[in-house]
């Protein structure tokens, strides 16, 4: 039996790509901050971006790996109850 639904698997490998994104992002970053300076807005953009990539594949991670009940409506012991 599958422990983890679709979706948290999709939340769970979207974290994976937006990690994967935040690291682009830091090279990016240290790749051009030495020829356009660190007031430029391009390093402010990267680093924004890195930071929201970071944070929202923490979001998705948590959601993706959390322990969630099987909250389907369909019963498989039979009558349902009060019937």
């Amino acid at each position: 039996m599958n422990r983890f639904g679709v979706g948290q698997q999709i939340a769970y490998f979207t974290a994976i790509l937006f990690y994967c994104c935040a690291v682009c992002c830091v090279i990016a970053l240290g790749w051009w901050v030495g020829d356009l300076g660190g007031q430029h807005p391009v390093i402010g953009s990267l680093g924004a971006s890195a930071v929201f990539f970071v944070g929202a594949g923490i979001v998705l991670q948590v959601i993706g790996r959390a322990n969630l009940p099987n909250l389907r409506f369909d019963r498989e012991d039979g009558e349902p109850p009060g019937a």
